[in-house]
């Protein structure tokens, strides 16, 4: 098995769409989960993570970990991936 080190990210169009390189040369650190859509994953994250550990819900309650860390770093793969951006225009 042979392991190639891409170094050259010039010529990222090459790639498939969905390539690792692509999802972070276009999209590493660029929020795109803007306010409202931040103070509900935060809320309803910490909500779900909060009913999971105090047993009210099952297992499943500690998906909640997810839009709450989403939440906080304003980032979300899945919006990355589907070109989605709830974050206002910036102003120029």
């Amino acid at each position: 098995m042979v392991v190639t080190l891409v170094t050259d990210f010039s010529r990222v169009e090459d790639y498939d769409r969905f390539t690792l390189n692509q999802l972070f040369r276009e999209n590493i650190m660029k929020f795109n989960v803007g306010t409202i859509d931040r103070v509900v994953r935060v809320v309803a994250g910490g909500a779900l993570v909060a009913l999971a550990a105090t047993g009210t819900v099952g297992l499943w309650g500690w998906i909640g970990v997810v839009p709450l860390v989403t939440g906080v770093v304003k980032f979300c793969p899945a919006y990355a991936l589907l070109g989605f951006d709830t974050c206002p225009m910036e102003k120029k």
